[in-house]
């Protein structure tokens, strides 16, 4: 008992990911919970999905893009959020990510995806979320969430099973979002998330945020032996040893198992960061 207590929190933390996920995916898609469409949620899924509870974030600010309005309302809930936590919501609490951790654990061959490829995630939000719809409108075949493939998963899918099973003549562009979905799937069996760290919109948006969130991660370089352990345990594909809160880090806490890595607020001294929350709260 006394060794578990030793371990730094962010390591426990990481074991309740999972239930954490699972947790969260009951509340974005409860079936049971009430359909509150007119506010923005937090995380990435399709609000066509008869079980979602908040509209998709990455919608909301394709379709204001097309209709020329700025979403003050669905930017500042996702800053807000980023402000605090950063791409924690990436990590813990996103539906499709969850989908991606779990065929994640299926034993195929893992490549490792270069980091740099996340850049993409930002040239996606400022094509096909912003400039595209703004040019062109919704009607256009690059449209967002034309192409989604949450929307794939939790709308176009079910859509698709029904109109096969009516023999009704399958509308565009189900087809295509399901062809999309099974390439990220597909890819999901062989490589750690790839659409979140290479594809995902909100991911970019909450990567941005990782710079100043309330709560980060810290880097002891005191404590390092230049083993380079965090970043052989960094499937996403970053060196914490150089930048421990970059624009790839999802923050699943998996780094901390590197004693050099700690989870620390922005109200901490770096003293009180390294001996964990107990200490602190002393």
């Amino acid at each position: 008992m006394a060794g578990k207590n030793t371990q730094p929190w962010g390591v426990r933390a990481a074991r309740w990911r999972l239930g954490v996920q699972l947790a969260f995916l009951g509340m974005w898609l409860g079936p049971f919970l009430p359909r509150l469409h007119t506010f923005c949620g937090l995380a990435f899924h399709c609000h066509s999905c008869p079980l979602a509870l908040l509209a998709c974030p990455v919608g909301v600010l394709a379709q204001f893009s097309a209709l020329h309005v700025f979403p003050f309302l669905a930017m500042g809930t996702l800053l807000a959020a980023g402000a605090v936590v950063g791409s924690f919501v990436c990590g813990w609490a996103c539906p499709f990510g969850l989908l991606q951790d779990l065929l994640a654990k299926m034993p195929f061959p893992k490549l490792r995806v270069p980091a740099r490829l996340g850049w993409m995630r930002f040239a996606v939000l400022a094509g096909l979320v912003v400039a595209v719809p703004y040019a062109f409108g919704e009607e256009h075949p690059l449209f967002f969430c034309r192409v989604c493939p949450a929307g794939a998963a939790e709308a176009a899918l079910p859509n698709v099973a029904r109109q096969a099973l009516a023999g009704e003549t399958i509308a565009w562009p189900g087809p295509l979002k399901l062809t999309i979905l099974v390439v990220v799937l597909a890819g999901a069996m062989f490589a750690w998330r790839p659409w979140c760290r290479v594809l995902c919109p909100l991911g970019a948006v909450y990567a941005l945020c990782n710079r100043f969130s309330l709560f980060f991660l810290r880097f002891h370089p005191e404590r390092c032996a230049g083993c380079t352990e965090c970043g052989s345990v960094c499937r996403g594909g970053g060196r914490p040893q150089v930048r421990v809160d970059s624009l790839v880090c999802l923050r699943c806490l998996e780094c901390q198992h590197c004693r050099c890595i700690s989870v620390a607020a922005a109200w901490q001294r770096p003293a009180a960061a390294e001996a964990g929350p107990q200490a602190a709260a002393k």
